[in-house]
């Protein structure tokens, strides 16, 4: 009996330590964002075939193997990079922000004594957390996709950006500050959708799995976890991101989300809204894979550098 709770005094004495050691080795803020840029690396073409293709009204758009192919043999190979500035600079804001404020959030919102986060504490924190990160990374989104649609405008139309800055700068003086908030809205909605779907199912999945005697803490799991979170993530965010895409890469129109909505419902039909699904999901599960893999072994790293 004394044995016994001993081993108890002892088990509860170890999990408090625990619990006090993790919070004093709170994940640094940027991991997030240094993970989402690892990715965009690996995703940007699939990323430039998805807007062009999103960009593209009628029926008349090519596949994503298609548009990819296009783009290499009239623009050249190289194209398929095109606002690859534009797009680390976007995970440098944006994944930065909500991955961040999401672990920040979870901190403060969840159990103290360790034991399992509600999912709805989860999505509450991806909610917040996406609805930031939204604001913070709309410059350079509206940057990233004018930059990657630019190839696919007649000569006379194309803004030519040389770089990312190059393109914030020149959007202020040539169309004024207010431009680069253009598409907010859909774009923090979307960036809600975001992460309330991608980093909480990816939580979730990993949670689960790990739950089951057939997998470990190890690249294994993170690979499975990730690509299912990056299944949900792309059919959840699907037509706000058409919406997004359309919004920020025309200059002159100035409809609203919900007109752009009905615009695109009534004039192209509801499957218009999932344009771009294919695309949105080789490069949304490559990039999702490839960030929380990288993001696992940064927190490795860091961990054992404290």
């Amino acid at each position: 009996m004394a044995a016994t709770a001993t081993t108890a005094a002892t088990a509860t004495q170890l999990h408090l330590q625990t619990m006090k050691h993790s919070q004093k080795t709170r994940d640094p803020f940027w991991l997030g964002g240094a993970a989402s840029c690892a990715a965009a690396l690996v995703s940007h073409p699939f990323d430039l075939a998805k807007v062009r293709m999103q960009t593209t009204h009628g029926v008349g758009s090519h596949g994503m193997i298609g548009t990819m192919i296009n783009v290499g043999r009239h623009e050249g190979i190289f194209a398929l990079y095109n606002g690859l500035s534009a797009s680390l600079l976007r995970q440098g804001t944006y994944s930065t922000v909500r991955f961040g404020t999401y672990d920040v959030l979870k901190e403060r919102f969840g159990p103290k004594d360790g034991s399992k986060i509600p999912v709805s504490t989860m999505l509450m924190c991806g909610v917040l957390a996406g609805c930031i990160g939204g604001g913070f990374g709309n410059p350079a989104d509206v940057v990233n996709i004018r930059m990657v649609n630019d190839g696919k405008l007649p000569i006379e139309q194309r803004r030519q950006y040389k770089h990312a800055i190059d393109g914030l700068f020149r959007i202020v003086k040539e169309e004024g500050p207010s431009q680069l908030m253009r598409g907010l809205g859909p774009n923090m909605y979307r960036a809600v959708l975001m992460t309330s779907s991608q980093l909480v199912s990816y939580d979730e999945f990993k949670r689960s799995l790990l739950a089951t005697s057939w997998f470990k803490d190890n690249l294994i799991t993170h690979f499975a976890s990730s690509l299912l979170a990056g299944l949900v993530a792309t059919t959840v965010c699907a037509p706000l991101d058409v919406l997004k895409t359309r919004i920020m890469n025309s200059s002159g129109s100035n409809l609203s989300a919900s007109h752009m909505f009905f615009h695109i419902v009534k004039t192209e039909g509801p499957l218009a809204l999932f344009k771009g699904w294919l695309p949105a999901f080789l490069r949304l599960g490559p990039h999702t894979i490839v960030t929380f893999i990288v993001l696992e072994q940064l927190k490795v790293i860091v961990h054992q550098r404290k």
